[in-house]
């Protein structure tokens, strides 16, 4: 499950260490949903009594840039979730507001965007959709 993303540390120059391994392992396990930062940090600390916050956070941070992992800043602090699809990294998501499933969507609505912007050169975006899921609102989790 967290060969492709050795694949993209080894690519990158970075050393496979049993701290980024345990790391990956547990990343590996919300690829479909986003965990706090936070959490992140204590589960490694169980492992790893010794391991700083900042080596979790900086190590984090380059899986951000080599895309293993995916980001997002929300008020309670930033959240993390492992890379959905390696051999589609650009993507966007519809997040389930009640119960946090992550499901990737498709299509990118860049092109509808530009065609609004002659001339210009957009160099970035971030898409997501928020609801609730068919799971959820099956469950009777929308408030009416």
């Amino acid at each position: 499950m967290i060969a492709d993303a050795i694949r993209i540390l080894k690519n990158n120059q970075y050393k496979l260490t049993k701290q980024r391994r345990s790391l990956l392992e547990y990343l590996s396990g919300h690829r479909h949903d986003y965990v706090e930062v936070t959490e992140v940090d204590k589960h490694m600390r169980k492992i790893y009594p010794t391991m700083s916050y900042n080596t979790v956070y900086r190590n984090l941070k380059e899986f951000e840039q080599i895309g293993i992992i995916e980001s997002k800043n929300l008020a309670g602090g930033t959240r993390v979730k492992y890379q959905c699809d390696f051999s589609k990294m650009h993507h966007h998501h519809f997040i389930c507001r009640n119960c946090g499933a992550v499901l990737e969507l498709e299509e990118c609505p860049l092109d509808y965007f530009q065609e609004q912007l002659p001339g210009a050169k957009i160099e970035g975006h971030r898409f997501e959709i928020y609801g609730i899921c068919a799971d959820c609102v099956a469950a009777g989790a929308v408030q009416q």
